[in-house]
């Protein structure tokens, strides 16, 4: 395999014409390609950065059988590839001169790009996000429900929703979302087009919230589900994911997706009870360059 298969561009359009029914034909597996090239696609390619987003894909007969994009922030985003792939798609990186700040994929993917990527460039890389991949089967509303109802959030309701979404990113460790929080960056954060929901409780007092993407592709990812530390245990997060997840079926999503903690079994088994499916476990490293030798 040569370097010259991935072919690039900074055209968001061209390369949607080219491999967007690649990323439509996995849309669970491709959930965050389809939505961070959504996003660069509606609010424009460099909106977020100085850098130009770069785009590539890797054709092989005449199809389409990887790609990768590198938003203006430095994340590069890559479908699944093979170790080989993975350290061709390195090399041809370095060669060009880029310099990603972190890469996510499904977990075999971004650990081998990650070794290919410190033997052609000597950053190293530290790994800062594991998650598993859950997929709607059969929803199955969890019994007994709380007391209380779903939701739709309103334009008075943004302040309680910026505040649990910075609540939800120090419970993770998401560190980049709250700086942006803090900025006054909300539009620019991963919540900011976000469809959130609250469940309340019979008097009206929201205990709980889910928010979903914008359907693309057929798929709707629910990202994130918070409930207040205080409230947690009633089955809120259970009920407001199932409103969530009803919704998107009603709006025609036929693959319903969600990211969850692997070291939170209480969030596992949940999302388990009411019908998601593990299809996969992914990785995010960030990358050091120039790091001083040692002595």
């Amino acid at each position: 395999m040569l370097p010259d298969d991935w072919q690039l561009t900074e055209d968001v359009d061209d390369f949607l014409a080219r491999a967007g029914d690649f990323l439509r034909s996995r849309p669970a597996l491709h959930n965050t390609p389809l939505t961070d090239i959504e996003k660069l696609r509606t609010r424009g390619a460099d909106a977020d950065g100085a850098e130009s987003t770069v785009f590539g894909r890797l054709e092989s007969g005449g199809e389409v059988r990887a790609v990768f994009y590198r938003t203006p922030r430095g994340r590069l985003g890559l479908t699944p590839l093979s170790a080989e792939q993975a350290g061709t798609l390195a090399a041809h990186l370095a060669g060009l001169g880029h310099s990603p700040a972190n890469v996510i994929a499904d977990h075999d993917t971004a650990t081998a790009f990650a070794e290919a990527w410190q033997r052609h460039t000597g950053a190293a890389s530290v790994r800062f996000w594991r998650t598993h991949l859950y997929r709607l089967g059969t929803l199955n509303p969890p019994q007994p429900r709380p007391d209380g109802r779903g939701r739709v959030v309103g334009e008075q309701d943004h302040e309680r929703v910026v505040r649990w979404c910075r609540e939800f990113c120090v419970d993770v460790g998401e560190q980049s979302s709250i700086d942006l929080i803090d900025s006054g960056s909300w539009a620019d954060s991963r919540f900011g087009d976000r469809h959130f929901t609250f469940w309340e409780t019979p008097d009206g007092t929201p205990v709980s919230m889910a928010a979903a993407t914008s359907i693309v592709g057929g798929m709707i990812r629910v990202d994130p589900v918070y409930t207040p530390a205080h409230l947690r245990g009633r089955g809120y997060a259970g009920a407001v994911t199932v409103e969530v997840s009803r919704a998107a079926l009603t709006a025609g999503a036929t693959d319903v997706v969600l990211f969850t903690d692997p070291t939170n079994p209480t969030s596992n088994a949940l999302y388990q009870r009411i019908g998601y499916v593990h299809v996969a476990d992914f990785a995010g490293y960030k990358f050091s360059y120039g790091a001083p030798e040692a002595g």
